[in-house]
């Protein structure tokens, strides 16, 4: 008995993932660079964090200037 061909689907799907891998490839190098140019990162303080003291949080709606509070949407949740 004979094999079957790899059909042409089977061509396209290999030379698609083959694609793929080289703009991954060229995604992987674009990146490494830019990491190289980018200016080094402070040290000390993740600046993700900067600024966050440990305990409740100031309201984003005082700045606003809406009387919203966390403890008044709390308790519209709570009802039933």
């Amino acid at each position: 008995m004979q094999k079957a061909r790899p059909t042409a689907n089977k061509r396209l799907r290999e030379r698609q993932r083959a694609d793929r891998r080289k703009e991954k490839a060229q995604r992987r190098v674009e990146s490494n660079a830019r990491r190289a140019q980018a200016p080094p990162r402070p040290q000390g303080e993740d600046p993700d964090i900067a600024g966050i003291r440990p305990g409740p949080q100031p309201s984003p709606y005082a700045e606003m200037g809406d009387d919203l509070s966390v403890e008044a949407a709390g308790d519209d949740l709570t009802e039933e």
